[in-house]
């Protein structure tokens, strides 16, 4: 088969794979419909996250299961699933608690020895537990399918970033960063009954799918320009609840600013240098919370998926370009360029 491979920053290539098998009684293949290229990939194709030569590379998916180990009870073939991006047991204690991403079992799609999301198909290990089933009628439906393939990773990350803010009804959120996890952490305040969001973002189509997503407010500036306006459209306080959806230094420095005291923040960005944007003292004074993390877009999916079918929320906006397989390496060229949001790989 084809499938997406790193071989050194900024060398991406797409080529020819072993056929994934079913390797335990557990395991299921999933062939690829849909898959996309995500901002964390970045890091790896910018030389900032290490990976081995030839890894493949991809951890967002959708496809029809092909084949399904003798001790999979809860697919066949045929069955139209999408993927979180880690795999999980479902029987360890942090499953249970709904945090599979610890999973002692588990792993990510693209972890070196494992198969990458952006190929032809995948090795699912513990299928039962990992895959979510989705109506049949879906894979003709190319709004429809976009939108569920945003269920593998940002639109739950956008969600885990708001319930770590602390976002409620009535509340103000801020939102910082305009990538696809920032504007379905937009998506997601929304969802959950915020009033106010203010979105932090200067690249207007971006801004406008954070308008469209539910922002009701857009700073443009950046640093403490931009600590400024979010607090003179607070009255000085700042917000009840931020996003932040970056992981650099500066992108949180400006998050602890633009928190109201007694606030929260909800971190889901990669934290790249980010630790010492962070000034405890400070948060202790003004009684700020930090919560967040990998989120456990597993334990989310079940009740984004009914609102996406049901039409309450539609992530698909954040794919603003579409390539096939051999498309990949001008995809990332895209996303690291800033002239493409998220990119829908089509297999």
């Amino acid at each position: 088969m084809r499938a997406t491979v790193i071989h050194a920053p900024h060398d991406i290539r797409v080529e020819e794979v072993p056929d994934p098998k079913v390797r335990v009684s557990t395991d299921a293949v999933v062939r690829v419909l849909r898959a996309c290229i995500c901002g964390s990939d970045l890091w790896a194709y910018r030389g900032e996250s290490a990976r081995e030569p030839g890894q493949r590379i991809g951890h967002e998916f959708l496809g029809i299961v092909e084949e399904a180990g003798p001790d999979v009870r809860g697919f066949r073939k045929g069955d139209l699933v999408v993927a979180p991006f880690v795999w999980s047991d479902g029987t360890c204690d942090f499953c249970a608690e709904g945090l599979p991403t610890s999973c002692p079992q588990g792993g990510f799609w693209g972890s070196a020895g494992s198969d990458g999301g952006q190929g032809e198909a995948v090795r699912v290990p513990f299928a039962d537990a990992t895959l979510v089933q989705l109506p049949a009628d879906a894979a003709s439906d190319d709004r429809l399918l976009t939108a569920l393939l945003a269920l593998s990773d940002v639109m739950g990350t956008g969600h885990h970033a708001a319930l770590g803010a602390g976002v409620k009804r009535g509340s103000t959120v801020a939102v910082v960063g305009d990538g696809a996890v920032g504007l379905c952490g937009v998506l997601a305040a929304k969802r959950l009954g915020a009033e106010r969001i203010i979105a932090l973002g200067r690249h207007q189509v971006r801004t406008d799918i954070a308008k469209l997503f539910g922002a009701t407010d857009v700073v443009a500036e950046r640093g403490e320009a931009a600590v400024d306006a979010v607090r003179e459209l607070t009255r000085g306080q700042g917000a009840h609840s931020v996003i932040e959806a970056v992981g650099t230094e500066q992108s949180m420095r400006t998050a602890v600013e633009i928190t109201r005291d007694g606030g929260a923040i909800g971190y889901v960005g990669v934290p790249h240098g980010s630790s010492t944007g962070l000034d405890l003292s400070v948060m202790f004074d003004r009684n700020i919370a930090l919560r967040g993390g990998v989120a456990p877009v597993r334990t989310y999916i079940p009740e984004l998926l009914a609102d996406v079918l049901d039409g309450t929320i539609d992530p698909s906006p954040v794919f603003d370009l579409t390539v096939g397989i051999e498309g990949v390496p001008d995809g990332y060229r895209a996303m690291d360029e800033r002239t493409a949001l998220k990119v829908l790989v089509t297999v």
